[in-house]
């Protein structure tokens, strides 16, 4: 089976990297840039034990040709419009395409460009980061993948990548609700990014103070209930988890969101938080909270912008 790889960062460049050692045939779809990087590097994989290195099979979006079989698709989702037109050769028949982002924008986008067959529904847990040389670096233990088809359907084609997955060391799972996987895990990411990022600490630096505590679980009731009213309520245990999570009291964690903010980099605001809030209206759900993060959030996208 012939693997593409949409991206060699912090995700995409981890959970290709596994299957590459293992001996498959995998290939990174890359800007020249991190093509150049990779070429003299390798692509490296550290942190918690980890000490990965590859040679990694590269190609640019002006080299490549199709079709491969399967596609993971994992970038930023302000690159994902060019990703799109970029990847439309490996793109065949009998394609799965399997995306790794957070939200449901890509879904539409990808389903748009290339109808919904080829496009499974795809749930990425991680927490990694490129380091200055550009080296992954495992930041907590949690790496594994769920997929399943859009409809729920039992799939041969799903069953098959989890079986090629697995066999090369990537710990995978499948759903027969891939959807409902995804908005929970949009939920999460939106409560602890509206957290961090309009806290500008984290959870430990907000539960220290007064009131610090309660304001996690309120962001988390406004994703949530948007969720809800979109058909897919988040579960008992899903919540508790969150809620126990943003309020742990001494806790360094923080979101990728608001690394990204600490650094002056631009974030995924509008992909993740805006699109939550256009629905949230559709659905005549109130998130003042979610609004005052997207507002902050906004503010700083701006400035990285100016800036330049």
């Amino acid at each position: 089976m012939r693997i593409l790889v949409v991206g060699a960062g912090a995700t995409g460049g981890y959970f290709g990297a596994l299957p590459a050692e293992a001996g498959l045939d995998v290939t990174f779809l890359v800007r020249p840039r991190r093509a150049a990087a990779l070429r003299e590097r390798g692509l490296r994989i550290t942190g918690l034990g980890t000490d990965i290195t590859i040679a990694p099979k590269l190609v640019t979006a002006d080299e490549l040709s199709g079709p491969y079989d399967l596609v993971l698709f994992s970038v930023k989702s302000t690159a994902l419009r060019q990703a799109i037109d970029d990847v439309a050769p490996a793109i065949g028949p009998e394609t799965a395409i399997v995306p790794f982002l957070n939200g449901m924008a890509h879904i539409d986008a990808l389903n748009a460009r290339f109808g919904p067959r080829p496009v499974l529904g795809g749930v990425a847990m991680i927490v990694t980061t490129l380091n200055d040389e550009g080296d992954i670096v495992r930041l907590a233990a949690m790496a594994n993948l769920t997929l399943g088809e859009q409809d729920g359907g039992p799939s041969a084609r799903v069953d098959a990548i989890h079986a090629l997955l697995d066999g090369a060391g990537v710990e995978v799972h499948t759903s027969k609700d891939i959807v409902a996987e995804m908005w929970h895990k949009w939920v999460f990411i939106t409560t602890v990014g509206a957290l961090t990022c309009l806290m500008r600490g984290t959870v430990g630096d907000v539960t220290a103070v007064p009131g610090g505590a309660a304001l996690g679980p309120a962001i988390l009731a406004e994703a949530a209930a948007v969720s809800a009213a979109a058909g897919y309520p988040v579960p008992a245990e899903k919540i508790a988890f969150t809620e126990e999570l943003v309020t742990r009291t001494g806790s360094p964690f923080a979101s990728s969101m608001y690394r990204d903010v600490l650094d002056g980099r631009p974030t995924e605001v509008e992909h993740l938080f805006g699109d939550l809030l256009d629905r949230a209206r559709a659905l005549t759900v109130e998130t003042p909270l979610l609004d005052l993060a997207t507002l902050h959030l906004r503010v700083h996208q701006h400035r990285t912008r100016t800036a330049k």
